[in-house]
């Protein structure tokens, strides 16, 4: 049985990470390109007390290389740790109200940070899948979410929140179970990816598969990619920042030196940053991995209106009450990439709220620290309790 009440240290959370397990072979999981996969495990998290009515349940969607760790942290001894990675919306009082909902975040199928994915071990080899570990879709990641849902005995979710890949995780939630979810959250995200932004995903797979190390994906016992993750890293590093954001923090500012070295090495502040970011990426996430993953964010697509098995998908099912935010300086997935999105949910006739957030931070400024963002988040979902 899983405990239902995390404990409040203070005025943050301490928690711990779970694992559920499910489609035990013969009983494997079917995925969306017909692949059969099993045992699956799905590493998650919990914040908060599950209400006797079991209607406050709140499930958080994580970007692609994030984890179930959304928030608080794992001991009392937090002068050691990194809090979780939305700690500045997700707790007691806070944005998403931990002392009135049940929070859930999990970690996607197909990562790395205790969930099946390509770094698992394979039972028919007893060795880590790579990439014999069958490629999966923003569907197959919810499909895997819905079965731990079941797991925890919530039939109806107050809530699903999620920016960037997962904004995808929550539109995809509203087509395959509508009556389960009574409103979303999607926050700097898109309907299907731009040819930019696939283009971008693209180099930094490139990136992994040059690197020699990666040998085809069986690189578990040996060296891994790590040149190649670490580029891939900045790549996409610099898609999350904006123009002024790297204008304010680096400018053409020299690190550690007075003059250009007039050599082929770190002369700028901003080069030297995305060094450290490339770097300290390899030591938590497998390149696998990410060359999944992103896949499965290019494959995601709701302007064709199809689904597994081809079968037509709309927003026109379920009663679910719909807040989509976007950020005024992200490039990644602008503003105009939210506008239709709400266009088409209210199309469909939803009832649909939209905000943009005046930021200069760029597709990142959904996981900094912001008022005006806790606050929206606040009023919408205590909104959406109130006439429950």
């Amino acid at each position: 049985m899983h405990p239902e009440r995390q404990e409040d240290k203070g005025t943050e959370l301490i928690t711990e990470k779970r694992f559920f397990t499910f489609a035990e072979p013969p009983e494997k999981m079917v995925l969306e390109n017909g692949a059969e996969l099993g045992p699956v495990t799905i590493a998650y998290e919990t914040y908060g007390t599950l209400s006797p009515r079991r209607d406050n349940a709140v499930l958080i969607a994580h970007a692609f290389s994030g984890d179930s760790h959304a928030a608080g942290y794992y001991t009392d001894d937090t002068a050691r740790q990194k809090p979780g990675w939305w700690n500045s919306v997700v707790g007691p009082g806070k944005g998403i109200d931990t002392d009135k909902h049940f929070v859930i975040c999990s970690n996607m199928l197909g990562s790395c940070m205790g969930s099946t994915g390509p770094s698992s071990i394979n039972p028919e080899t007893g060795k880590p899948y790579g990439l014999d570990f069958p490629m999966v879709t923003i569907g197959d990641i919810v499909a895997a979410q819905k079965r731990l849902i079941d797991h925890l005995n919530i039939s109806k979710l107050l809530s699903v929140v999620g920016g960037s890949v997962g904004g995808m995780q929550v539109l995809e939630w509203c087509l395959r179970y509508p009556q389960m979810v009574r409103s979303a959250v999607a926050l700097a995200t898109t309907m299907r990816h731009s040819a930019m932004a696939i283009a971008f995903n693209e180099v930094a797979r490139q990136a992994i598969m040059a690197d020699p190390n990666w040998n085809r994906g069986d690189y578990y016992h040996a060296n891994p990619p790590t040149t190649g993750l670490a580029v891939a890293r900045m790549v996409g590093h610099v898609t999350y920042l904006s123009d002024e954001a790297m204008r304010r923090k680096f400018g053409r500012r020299l690190q550690d030196r007075a003059d250009f070295s007039y050599e082929v090495g770190v002369d700028f502040e901003v080069e030297s940053y995305l060094r450290h970011q490339g770097s300290k990426f390899t030591r938590r996430f497998d390149a696998n991995s990410l060359l999944y993953i992103t896949k499965a964010a290019d494959y995601f697509d709701l302007t064709n209106n199809r689904g597994q098995g081809g079968e037509s998908r709309s927003f026109t099912a379920g009663k679910t009450k719909y807040l989509v935010i976007s950020y005024s300086s992200d490039w990644l997935y602008p503003t105009y990439q939210s506008r239709e999105l709400v266009q088409a949910l209210k199309r469909a006739g939803r009832d649909v709220s939209f905000c943009e957030i005046e930021a200069d931070a760029g597709h990142d400024a959904f996981l900094l620290p912001d008022e005006r963002l806790r606050n929206i988040l606040r009023g919408f979902l205590d909104g959406v309790a109130e006439k429950h």
